[in-house]
């Protein structure tokens, strides 16, 4: 079978693979070139690969299951197999940045036989009878019995040929910086962190992601519409905001931390769904192309390889007109997801802008989660759904539990330091004395 994917991120990558061990004459189309000799890999075209990246215990799973010597590549690389103290062998994730990974796994194609990259812009799907043939590649036409869109987020080739998605933006937007450790003694605590370290102040939120090569990303995710937080873009206030507030203070000390990289401004998030609602023989979509959910939660690789995994399994089992069966998966397996963060964010833009916790209505997420630190009967269904070991619904099971004790008064505890008041005063008299 020949079979061209529409790009060459790592679902793309990772089907590439699989699809050529399999037999089968693959391409795999993308506008960027990948890494350049020098240095300095840009990536066009994908906003998120310059910021934070965790790798969730998926990737390591995924690849385990079907190309080992892919998740060898990217520790071989550089990336760091990480694991929080007390949890299970399966839960290991991966410190690494993005351009780590990708360049891993574009090493492991470019040695692939049956497996061809091509640099170029996929302007359409081509049609025959009503069927997926081939892509138009600049101007010259790509052959293929199955086309595979893993376009991503800002991906628009088969937009014609489906219908509108549900969602939008998510409602929050972030800026971050990368930086490097100065010591041997902080290199050692950034390893030993294990996984992301988060933490809610009143009105915005902040990460720490540890990456590979004795690198770390420094996050704050503000909502979108505060135009007064936005200005955290400009070097001087963000540099004020890494020194006021507590969580980030202690990883971006110039002493310890020297930062490798400008500050870096992500919006246009969204959580989105689309499926595969397309009656195009031939044609089928995967990745964030199929769903996207806002990036802080670190699940988006996660969940474009699920999808990959079952998609792969599906085209297996012989013939290459699978949507229908893939959109099936995807309505039970990713769609909850979606649904999850789109209530998840929504409810926490409501508690940064003042409002309460509506007991009556549906308990969050994150506050049903955050509940098991007072009733230890809700954490073995909170770690489920943390781990995405199990799907959001594995919580209704203890959403009583949480909203009883709501009830008694008790909220999700805040970080001490600064809210986001103090905050804008902060970068207010960091413009000052800039």
């Amino acid at each position: 079978m020949r079979v061209v994917i529409v790009g060459a991120g790592p679902v793309g990558l990772y089907t590439g693979v699989v699809l050529s061990r399999q037999g089968h004459e693959v391409v795999i189309v993308d506008r960027d070139a990948g890494p350049p000799e020098d240095g300095g890999w840009r990536r066009r075209g994908v906003m998120q690969f310059h910021h934070p990246h965790f790798f969730r215990h998926g990737v390591r799973r995924t690849f385990l299951d079907t190309t080992p010597d892919l998740w060898d590549a990217v520790v071989a690389a550089g990336g760091v197999p990480a694991l929080a103290e007390g949890m299970p062998e399966v839960l290991t994730g991966l410190q690494c940045r993005r351009s780590t990974f990708e360049a891993a796994l574009r090493a492991c194609v470019a040695a692939q036989p049956g497996l061809t990259m091509r640099t170029g812009h996929a302007v359409r799907v081509v049609l025959e009878r009503g069927r997926a043939t081939g892509v138009v590649v600049n101007t010259s036409v790509v052959d293929a019995d199955l086309v595979i869109d893993a376009s991503g987020r800002a991906g628009r080739l088969g937009d014609t040929l489906r219908p509108a998605g549900e969602g939008g933006p998510c409602g929050f937007s972030y800026v971050s910086r990368m930086y490097r450790v100065r010591t041997e003694e902080d290199a050692a605590k950034l390893k030993a962190a294990g996984l992301p370290m988060g933490a809610v102040y009143d009105g915005y939120l902040v990460i720490v992601f540890p990456q590979d090569a004795d690198t770390l990303s420094t996050l704050i995710v503000r909502p979108t519409a505060d135009v007064a937080l936005a200005e955290l873009r400009q070097r001087e206030k963000f540099d004020a905001a890494m020194r006021a507030v507590p969580h980030l203070a202690r990883w971006t000390d110039p002493e310890r931390f020297e930062p490798i990289t400008d500050v870096m401004p992500g919006g246009g998030l969204t959580n989105t769904y689309r499926g595969q609602a397309t009656d195009v023989p031939g044609l089928v979509f995967v990745g964030d192309s199929v769903c996207t959910t806002n990036p802080a939660a670190g699940r988006g690789v996660s969940l474009g390889l699920l999808q990959a995994h079952a998609l792969l399994g599906l085209l297996d089992g012989g013939g290459t007109d699978v949507a229908a069966r893939f959109g099936d998966w995807c309505e039970a397996n990713i769609r909850p997801w979606y649904e999850d963060h789109v209530y998840w964010d929504a409810t926490l833009l409501a508690r940064f802008g003042g409002a309460d916790i509506d007991i009556d209505a549906r308990i969050p997420s994150d506050v049903i989660c955050a509940a098991a630190d007072v009733d230890p009967e809700i954490l073995p269904a909170a770690r489920l759904y943390l781990g995405m070991l199990a799907l959001p619904a594995v919580l209704e099971s203890v959403e009583e539990g949480a909203r009883a004790v709501l009830r008694t008064g008790w909220r999700p505890r805040l970080a001490a330091g600064p809210t986001r008041d103090e905050l804008v005063d902060v970068i207010e008299a960091a413009t000052v004395s800039a």
